[in-house]
């Protein structure tokens, strides 16, 4: 093959449309059996717990938020494919770099709830991470943990480690200088990252179309030299499919993987948000049919794994869970200025010194 046809190939390459990769349908039928990822029926019933427990733990935690009882809130619900079955296919030895509405990963990879539950309220200690538990914080700063997570792929490299790190972004934080940086020093050097964009439509208010002139943000990887696919988001079954697929390909050093998945949030962007003014009823009803936790319930039934009695246990599991850690939270000793200085510096600066004093007098 000549340069010429070398550079036409690749223009081909970059306008094929993408086709999402798709295994368990809205009725609960495995429709893709060659990609099933290989599951036992012990862990399928802990995914679909999970799953449940999510669900109902964003209900509960919206409602703490309309009482004032916790800070910045982003829902979840409709995104639990996305999330929990991202971090599922994961080891806990490897990272995770999460965006603000990513709480479900960090939890279920150890971050105690009453921890998440402090990070919204604005507490340092919601930040103080645990021993053992390989996350960072969620970045309120779109797509600024592209970069963390990409800095920790490449001292994952230098230092021959067989984990990889994930990070996540919506389909906002694809727009951002940070995430084009960051895919393009992945691919040049060759990391093991991950980069998870739950392409839920809309950033905020944004739709999708106003923001690229791409066909997809799996499109994108190509420019980067990565590998880019695209999965029903509302698929658990292809989340970790995919995810499974690329941590593989990171730590056998064959680089990093964009991943594209196709999701909708079924309530607000966050507390202040009002989709009336964006979205409308059709376009909710088309995505509601696609409900990740509906469709791995009738799969479950169908298999004799679940049943509304289980569903009923791990509902009743999640509020008592949701009404131990906020009341936690809320008995936590209130920040001081002095305090918040200490939990940043191991050795004081002597001027901030002199700040503490000065507050510990008031």
């Amino acid at each position: 093959m000549n340069k010429a046809s070398e550079v036409s190939k690749a223009y081909e390459v970059q306008s094929e449309e993408v086709q999402p990769l798709s295994i368990l349908s809205p009725d609960g039928e495995i429709i893709n059996e060659a990609e099933m990822p290989e599951l036992s029926d012990d862990e399928l019933k802990e995914l679909m717990r999970r799953m449940v427990f999510t669900r109902t733990w964003d209900e509960r935690a919206v409602n703490l938020g309309r009482q004032g009882r916790l800070g910045f809130y982003a829902p979840v619900s409709g995104q639990e494919a996305t999330m929990v079955g991202s971090e599922f296919a994961l080891d806990k030895e490897d990272y995770i770099c999460p965006g603000y509405r990513d709480m479900p990963q960090l939890v279920w990879h150890g971050l105690p709830l009453y921890q998440a539950f402090l990070y919204s309220r604005g507490h340092q200690h919601g930040g103080q991470i645990p021993e053992g538990v390989n996350v960072l914080m969620p970045q309120i700063i779109i797509g600024a943990q592209i970069l963390h997570a990409t800095g920790i792929g490449m001292g994952l490299k230098k230092r021959g480690k067989k984990n990889v790190v994930i990070t996540y972004t919506g389909d906002g934080g694809s727009s951002e200088g940070d995430f084009y940086e960051g895919l393009n020093f992945a691919g040049v050097f060759k990391l093991p990252v991950i980069y998870f964009v739950q392409n839920n439509g809309y950033a905020i208010t944004t739709p999708f179309s106003k923001q690229t002139a791409a066909q997809s943000v799996a499109h994108k990887a190509v420019a980067a030299g990565i590998k880019g696919v695209q999965v029903d988001g509302m698929d658990v079954f292809a989340v970790i499919k995919a995810v499974r697929d690329a941590a593989e390909r990171g730590r056998n050093g064959e680089g990093a993987t964009l991943i594209e998945g196709l999701t909708y949030r079924f309530r607000p962007h966050s507390m202040s948000d009002d989709t009336t003014k964006y979205r409308t009823k059709d376009e909710e009803g088309v995505w509601s049919e696609k409900d990740p936790i509906e469709r791995l319930r009738k799969y479950l039934n169908k298999k004799g794994l679940w049943t509304e009695e289980d569903d009923a246990r791990v509902k009743d599991e999640a509020k008592a869970a949701v009404a131990e850690h906020i009341k936690k939270a809320e008995q936590i000793e209130k920040m001081t200025v002095p305090g918040l200085i200490d939990s940043m510096f191991e050795s004081t600066p002597q001027h901030l010194e002199e700040q503490k004093a000065y507050y510990n007098k008031k």
